[in-house]
């Protein structure tokens, strides 16, 4: 929703975020989309990282590329950009000033790297007992790895995610491999939001805020979900096996007459159905193929079976047959296609919002939030933010004069 007048669910309160990069910015965008003014902290001249993570770039009016990332705006709309040097005293007071009249505080240094700007969850909660302080590095702020830098490929490698990703060994294409996108910092934003709101729930009961230590380690191997509890529970590692799934057949991607399809059959029911408009309902009742345990046990035999039948028609015409027949089944599209699907563009996934920063970007398109709720949906308020755009504005909301502005931009405080 982009009514900029409607009231949304975190309308009234105040983050200020000392994140970069992804995982922390991810937690602050989410919190921004509910309604939450977020003021995001950047180095002056610099800014974020991410910003000048390209190619691909933003495009400028005519067309032209910017030296503007795409992948900043991924994870920082709806937010206000200041620059403000943690490292100068002055600095460290207009940060502590904020923090004092905050609800929320992000960061994701390395453990104990911002004790020496007295901006670490003590030195804040001294000033502010209400203040929720969120904390995310890659390994937690206690263990023998707590002082390791942490990122997503390699925690990704160490959580035995890219164990589990990829084809197994012996097939052409086999080994470990990376998620398409960088999962593990994805899914810490969004466990860091929960948590952000259950503390922020919390508060109103006790009238104090709280730490939250979040390590991109700790999230990785929780979502590695059930291949997690298989092995705690029989030993055994789960290993590679690409588009299989580990406990279901036929679970995966089946070749058509023109490429592949993905069928995703989770029952008796729906591999009953599928065998039917198949044309052959007399697999249902194969010894071999009876029940989900004897079809995963037999899942090479099936699979040569289906794909014999599966070629003779188009992945379009296979999705039409299957459609009204509780079948889950569908194409394997790329990200242009998914854009460009039907239901995507019903749901209104692609969201572009009006920018008027001098920069030349008048207006930048990024992927509406999945967050529905009917009485205080997220509001997109703000593109992502150019570097520094919300300097003035938010140093006057704090109190600063015109001149005591324009000081702390010749001392290039801000």
């Amino acid at each position: 929703m982009t009514d900029s007048s409607r009231t949304a669910a975190l309308d009234g309160i105040k983050v200020l975020d000392l994140s970069r990069v992804l995982a922390g910015p991810w937690c602050t965008q989410i919190l921004a989309d509910l309604g939450a003014d977020v003021v995001k902290i950047e180095r002056p001249g610099v800014g974020d990282d991410t910003r000048s993570w390209g190619p691909p770039f933003l495009k400028d009016a005519g067309g032209q590329d910017t030296t503007q990332s795409t992948y900043f705006t991924a994870c920082n709309r709806n937010k206000r950009s200041m620059t403000v040097d943690m490292a100068s005293a002055e600095g460290q007071q207009i940060l502590r000033r904020m923090a004092a009249e905050a609800d929320v505080v992000v960061e994701n240094f390395k453990t104990g790297g911002l004790a020496q700007y007295g901006l670490d969850y003590a030195s804040l909660r001294a000033l502010n007992p209400r203040l929720v302080y969120c904390s995310v590095t890659g390994f937690g702020h206690d263990g023998p790895y707590a002082e390791r830098a942490g990122y997503d490929l390699m925690i990704q490698a160490m959580s035995g995610m890219m164990s589990i990703t990829g084809r197994p060994d012996a097939e052409p294409g086999g080994g470990p491999l990376r998620v398409g996108v960088a999962l593990i910092d994805l899914f810490t934003g969004c466990y860091a939001s929960t948590a952000i709101l259950a503390a922020l729930r919390a508060r109103e009961a006790s009238g104090e805020g709280q730490h939250i230590d979040m390590a991109l380690l700790d999230v990785s191997m929780a979502i590695l979900a059930n291949q997690a509890t298989a092995f705690l529970n029989t030993g055994k590692p789960p290993q590679r096996q690409g588009n299989t799934h580990p406990s279901l057949a036929p679970y995966q991607d089946i070749a058509t007459q023109d490429g592949s399809m993905l069928l995703a059959i989770g029952n008796n029911g729906q591999f009953a159905r599928f065998c039917e408009a198949a044309g052959h309902a007399e697999w249902a009742a194969d010894e071999r193929f009876a029940s989900n345990t004897l079809r995963v046990k037999h899942r090479a035999e099936l699979i040569a079976l289906m794909e014999a039948v599966t070629r003779t028609r188009t992945t379009a015409e296979w999705v039409t047959l299957l459609e009204d027949k509780a079948v889950p089944c569908g194409p394997i599209n790329d990200i242009g296609q998914a854009f460009g699907d039907a239901q995507v563009q019903a749901r209104g996934l692609a969201v572009t919002l009006p920018r008027d920063a001098g920069d030349g970007i008048e207006a930048i398109t990024g992927v509406a939030s999945p967050l529905r709720l009917t009485a205080t949906p997220p509001v997109l308020r703000r593109a992502p933010p150019a570097l520094g755009q919300h300097t003035d504005e938010v140093l006057a909301e704090l109190g600063f004069s015109a001149d005591e502005v324009a000081r702390l931009k010749a001392s290039q405080v801000v």
